[in-house]
């Protein structure tokens, strides 16, 4: 009965018990708020109240659509932006932002016409160049990224994302240094940019200074203890000096920030696979494939750690997926000609160990495998050429292929 009595005086209170209206100024308080689902429903109210000059509502379109690009909804967001410009032909910063959804759908051609009509519009649009400059980085033209960059910081010089942006770019043509000074000014303008230290670990990382990208790492996540590729960079760095345990502990991280992070995977599957964990890093390997089906190297990854636990049925179908991804990709022939192997299947491996070495002449797990194989059809002479040449060039070899349970037939 309490229950029947509280909804029949709802019912009569009518819209006494709805929360009030907002408000004009509430609305587009909402509309430019940086929480895409707060923006999207102040603008819509104003574009709905048919109160707004056409000049509001191109501003109120525009704003929108930057909330659909921020949710990822880049279709939705051109719409908005078309119609802002549509309402407000001279509206610079509407070029500007379709151009950046544009370049979200790697539309880099629309987006470089966008991010030209809005510096038509306002020569001296800052934003707009860095933007541009972005794509231009997308499409690999360093150079004229760079232009760009060095045009937004004549406009502004205490741009810290400017500088970010072309230190990306610097690294990116291969000058690591260059970078870095970069990276170091936009931390000097904002040292708590976490994206900057993390980029600056990226370069020494690259010059394989891996405990200085270690400390940038560390201080991009003591800035922000969220940034998921934060933790998945200082794993790979860990990786690189042999410290697995730390880095899985970080690639595991990453996953719990971002679930679907498919390198984060990728790379703690790796580091199961030093550490002699093939189950687990057929588990990870699996997880990215079910991300990313079409992801070649990962089919090669499960196929390779298959054959050496002995699902080599299984390890089979693997590798001839990844080769029909991918189907010169010498690694992964590599694997299937180890798969043969195991299956005593010499002709198969040494056909396999033939293309892969035509591919990668000096790949040792070819030389090697493919003696192994030599050994089996008993031409002793070619296998122990073979052998020799894969010793020479990788001395562990013998040990590699014993652990993973193939090992040479001793005359």
């Amino acid at each position: 009965m309490r229950t029947l009595s509280l909804i029949l005086l709802m019912t009569l209170l009518g819209s006494c018990a709805t929360l009030p209206a907002q408000t004009r100024d509430e609305n587009w308080n909402r509309c430019k708020d940086s929480n895409p689902d707060l923006s999207i429903g102040g603008c819509t109210a104003l574009i709905q109240s048919g109160q707004e000059t056409n000049s509001n509502l191109s501003r109120a379109f525009r704003n929108r659509g930057i909330a659909y690009d921020d949710r990822g909804d880049y279709d939705h967001a051109i719409q908005d932006f078309d119609q802002s410009i549509r309402l407000d032909p001279n509206f610079a910063d509407a070029f500007s932002s379709r151009g950046s959804a544009y370049d979200d759908k790697a539309d880099f051609g629309r987006a470089l016409q966008d991010y030209n009509q809005a510096l038509q519009l306002n020569p001296k649009f800052e934003d707009a160049y860095v933007n541009r400059g972005v794509t231009y980085r997308k499409k690999g033209d360093y150079d004229r990224a760079i232009q760009d960059y060095d045009q937004a910081l004549s406009l502004d010089p205490n741009d810290a994302v400017a500088y970010l942006d072309r230190g990306v770019a610097y690294d990116d043509k291969g000058q690591a240094d260059r970078a870095i000074q970069d990276y170091d000014q936009a931390i000097r303008l904002n040292p708590s940019y976490a994206n900057a230290y993390n980029d600056r670990g990226w370069s020494y990382y690259g010059k394989g200074e891996y405990d200085r990208a270690i400390q940038d790492y560390d201080q991009a996540i003591k800035v922000n203890p969220g940034h998921s590729a934060a933790f998945n960079n200082r794993g790979r760095a860990y990786m690189r000096k042999g410290d697995y345990d730390r880095a899985i502990q970080d690639f595991s991280q990453a996953i719990r920030l971002k679930p679907d992070f498919v390198g984060a995977f990728n790379n703690r599957a790796t580091s199961y696979d030093s550490k002699d964990e093939f189950e687990r890093a057929i588990e990870d390997y699996g997880q990215v494939i079910a991300l990313r089906p079409n992801y070649a190297a990962a089919f090669n990854g499960r196929c390779f750690d298959r054959a050496i636990i002995g699902k080599l049925q299984l390890a089979l179908e693997d590798c001839n997926k990844a080769l029909a991804l991918s189907p010169k990709d010498a690694n992964t022939i590599d694997s299937r000609g180890f798969v043969y192997l195991k299956l005593k299947n010499a002709d198969a491996a040494i056909a396999d160990y033939n293309a892969a070495l035509a591919i990668s002449p000096k790949m040792a797990s070819s030389l090697y495998g493919r003696g192994l194989a030599e050994q089996i059809k008993g031409v002793r002479l070619a296998a122990s050429k073979d052998i020799g040449a894969a010793k020479e060039l990788l001395p562990r070899i013998v040990d590699d292929f014993q652990k993973w349970g193939v090992a040479e037939n001793k005359p």
